[in-house]
């Protein structure tokens, strides 16, 4: 599903409000989750799951088309942990 399938589907759910405002809704969501990561924090949707950052230590890597070892510096990444709730309606 893209963001635009997502304003639809926001829209089509609740008749009330138009596309533009779903537009609004999802984009407001994304934005506060992406500024929380950004701070360091962590964001909880109980039943869907949470976002948080991991920190990956710089490493020795290697280019595949070279084989030549390449410095990889540390790194802060986004991750997401799935809940019990999404991982048991998947698993159905």
């Amino acid at each position: 599903m893209t963001k635009s399938e997502l304003i639809d589907a926001v829209a089509a759910a609740n008749s009330d409000i138009t596309r533009r405002e779903a537009e609004v809704v999802v984009s407001t969501v994304f934005s506060a989750i992406s500024e929380e990561l950004a701070e360091g924090g962590r964001v909880e949707l109980r039943g869907f799951g949470s976002f948080s950052i991991k920190k990956r230590d710089s490493r020795t890597g290697r280019n595949p088309k070279t084989g030549e070892s390449v410095f990889v510096p540390a790194k802060v990444v986004p991750y997401f942990k799935p809940g019990k709730e999404l991982r048991e309606r998947v698993d159905k």
